[in-house]
């Protein structure tokens, strides 16, 4: 919870000086709104047989600052769902499973235009883990269970890093496409020797300026 205050106090905070530039800047600070897919994924699950993606969805806000010509800095705050989804056998009975792991995060993106309306960015995640679930099914009977949310057996702060392309159709409207990937062992207490599972995500959406 500390470190989920302290990386919203630190946004609102950039977000506040976003405000304050702007109303300076030639190149004006601009916020907006985004929305989108998310294909999901985690590096290592030894015991699973087969693991797949799972689609989940990211929304939130953002702003855009200026720092020259063709660069700027663009922190956001996003909900987005993490996970994967996999099949497993026990004594003949086929299983399947879906991990649903929902993160408040925080990128903080720096952008170059490559020309105006279309730019590649890179920059640090910050992920903070609000739900964790996950979904049983029997493949034979179709019967299925969820567990509770069991968060605080996990790694509730995520490291990630990220890279995008984005590009705006109108001054307005924007395609975003950007690739996250996990530095930080979602377990929480990893037995010595054992590989480390981290998050993969690759996110496509819209984003919205406010001009």
């Amino acid at each position: 919870m500390k470190k989920l205050i302290l990386g919203l106090a630190l946004t609102a905070g950039t977000f506040a000086f976003a405000q304050q530039t702007g109303n300076t800047s030639s190149n004006p600070v601009t916020f907006g709104v985004k929305g989108g897919m998310n294909v999901s994924s985690l590096s290592k699950d030894s015991g699973l047989d087969d693991q797949k993606s799972k689609i989940g969805f990211n929304a939130g806000v953002f702003a855009n600052i200026p720092l020259a010509a063709s660069f700027s800095v663009q922190p956001e705050v996003q909900y987005s769902q993490y996970g994967n989804k996999s099949d497993y056998t026990i004594g003949g009975t086929k299983f399947s499973a879906s991990t649903k792991l929902d993160y408040i995060t925080v990128p903080v993106m720096f952008q170059y235009n490559l020309i105006p309306n279309l730019y590649v960015e890179a920059g640090p995640e910050f992920g903070f883990m609000v739900s964790a679930k996950n979904k049983f099914k029997n493949e034979s009977n179709g019967d299925s269970n969820t567990t509770d949310n069991y968060k605080d057996n996990l790694n509730t702060f995520n490291f990630g890093i990220g890279l995008g392309a984005g590009y705006y159709f109108t001054p307005n409207l924007g395609l975003t496409a950007r690739y996250v990937a996990g530095l930080t062992d979602v377990a929480k207490n990893r037995p010595s020797g054992s590989d480390a599972t981290r998050n993969n995500l690759f996110q496509v959406g819209l984003a919205y300026k406010f001009k």
